[in-house]
C-alpha cells in the first residue's frame, strides 16, 4: 500500500502542537481593521484551536 500524501492546503494553514492539538490563523484579520473593535482585533491575533474531532482529521491529512 502506498504512503499517504500530505494535504498541502492543510499543511500551509495549520500546525500540530506537541500535545496533538492543531493551531491555525484566524480569518478576518487581513485588512479593514478600523471598522472592528479593539477587543475583536486582539482576539484575532491569537491562534485558533480546532476541536478534538477535527484535530484528528487534520493530523491524518498532515501525515506523510
Amino acid at each position: 500500500m502506498p504512503k499517504m500524501k500530505t494535504h498541502k492546503g492543510v499543511s500551509k494553514r495549520m500546525k500540530v502542537r506537541p500535545g496533538g492539538t492543531v493551531k491555525f490563523k484566524k480569518a478576518g484579520a487581513g485588512h479593514l481593521m478600523s471598522g472592528k473593535s479593539g477587543k475583536r482585533c486582539r482576539k484575532l491575533r491569537q491562534p485558533g484551536k480546532t476541536p478534538t474531532a477535527v484535530a484528528a482529521k487534520v493530523r491524518k491529512a498532515l501525515k506523510s
